[in-house]
């Protein structure tokens, strides 16, 4: 089959349950693939084709009955998330040789569910901006226009996915990491739950800002990489609500019946602008969602100042997370660099009272927004930036407040702990424009069913970037 690269990562792995396919093949297709178009996207920081390949011939060998729904599809691992024996980066030159003795959680997770890792995926350092340009490495853009960025810090899984090299990748999102290039790149990019996925054994931050989410082509496709993910382990300090009894798959497949929607446009925070075409996307889903038999009421929505400043000093105190010896700090770029000086500015009762006013400003707007089953905004404000938009004129702060400003409603989500999913749903001069709903707690099951009726009723899979 020469247009494997088409299939979704369901059908991919009914092809190899029906025998039309073997794993080896996909997996070989997937790795060509990569080697042709991955260093024009800025997609991968290593490929491992020779682990791959191994662990599609032993799959082959035991074959895939009772296998899981995804088994035998190829896909990569955000190279923030250690993986055992294959170098981990973090987008950072201060990691070049360093390769972890030991998986992620979340890594094994998906090798358990009989998906096969090409490889790792390019971040920008440390994943700390929301665009992926690391030192030494292609930019990662988005297939859609390969002058514009692919978003960060899931940048270079959102370019393979979206250019069908793969057909799902892991993400990982702290302040809308999975969603901002699931916009830029025109796919669905789901945030979990604070807790759903196991950020052990040594990962996750304190603050539960970060998690681990899908990044795909479909609902299902996310829904299905979702259940691989999401497996309770022992010791984690958040714990949601427990997963639908009959998996995330099952449920995106229901219909989500009538629900009550917030329409939230307004910028949620001072000194940003919204592009007419980022809200008229949120704006016309309103609509579809209406249509749908949805109730749909605009809103006005707010990220107190106090929650803002919290947000941005854990940003700050949290790119000390990496430890890096003073020698090496002038070796870091400029934004990583000027974002651990600040952090260094803050003792630890400044930290703790962030980490406090965080709670505070959740809990006031987790109640305010009680009424609704989801809020609808666009992901972004702006549609994708061009390579080099953010660091033009070479001043770190004017970098960071450029971040603050493209991306003004994606923090929200982290801040509170909630699900939020972008979804592939407008397009503006060939570029996806991606609108973003944010639900309670525990809920990525209703997310993914509202995902699945807004796909059907407007479908997006069959939209190819150029020269794919």
């Amino acid at each position: 089959m020469s247009d494997l690269h088409e299939l979704t990562a369901l059908e991919t792995a009914a092809a190899i349950r029906r025998g039309d396919v073997s794993v080896v093949d996909v997996v070989e297709a997937a790795l060509s693939r990569a080697e042709r178009l991955g260093p024009g996207l800025g997609a991968f920081a290593v490929l491992t084709p020779e682990r791959a390949l191994d662990a599609a011939r032993a799959l082959d060998r035991a074959g895939v009955d009772g296998a899981g729904p995804l088994a035998g599809v190829p896909t990569a691992i955000k190279d923030l998330a250690a993986t055992a024996g294959v170098p981990t980066r973090r987008g950072s030159v201060i990691y070049d040789g360093y390769v972890p003795d030991r998986d992620d959680d979340v890594v094994g997770l998906l090798r358990a569910a009989g998906t096969i890792s090409i490889g790792k995926t390019a971040v920008p350092e440390f994943g700390l901006p929301c665009y992926t340009e690391p030192a030494g490495a292609p930019p990662a853009v988005t297939p859609w226009d390969r002058t514009r960025s692919a978003g960060g810090s899931s940048g270079g899984a959102a370019a393979a996915v979206a250019a069908r090299v793969l057909p799902v990748a892991h993400g990982t999102d702290g302040g809308g990491s999975i969603r901002i290039p699931a916009s830029s790149c025109g796919l669905v990019g789901l945030k979990t739950t604070r807790g759903r996925v196991p950020a052990g054994p040594a990962g996750g931050d304190p603050a539960g800002l970060s998690v681990h989410g899908p990044l795909a082509r479909t609902v299902a496709d996310a829904a299905a990489l979702l259940d691989a993910m999401a497996a309770p382990s022992p010791g984690e300090p958040f714990v949601p609500a427990p997963p639908p009894a009959e998996g995330y798959l099952a449920a995106a497949g229901r219909a989500p019946g009538r629900r009550r929607i917030a329409l939230a446009v307004d910028p949620p925070i001072d000194a940003t602008e919204i592009d007419p075409v980022c809200r008229g996307a949120a704006e016309e889903t309103g609509a579809l969602l209406a249509d749908l038999g949805h109730d749909v009421e605009p809103v006005a929505l707010r990220l107190p100042d106090a929650g803002v400043d919290a947000f941005l000093t854990l940003w700050k105190v949290l790119s000390l997370a990496d430890p890096v010896d003073a020698a090496d700090e002038p070796r870091l770029q400029p934004l990583t660099r000027y974002l651990r000086a600040r952090g260094r500015e803050y003792d630890g009762m400044a930290a703790m009272a962030a980490l406090h006013t965080v709670q505070v400003v959740t809990r006031a707007m987790v109640a305010e927004r009680a009424g609704y089953d989801a809020v609808l905004t666009p992901t972004v404000a702006l549609p994708p930036r061009p390579v080099g938009w953010f660091t033009a004129g070479g001043d770190p702060a004017d970098d960071f407040a450029r971040q603050i400003a493209f991306t003004p409603w994606t923090a929200i989500a982290n801040l509170t702990g909630e699900p939020a999913i972008s979804l592939p749903l407008s397009w503006s001069d060939g570029l996806p424009i991606g609108v973003s709903l944010r639900g309670r707690r525990g809920e990525e099951a209703l997310l993914l069913a509202l995902g699945a009726q807004l796909e059907a009723a407007r479908p997006w899979a069959g939209r190819r970037p150029p020269e794919m």
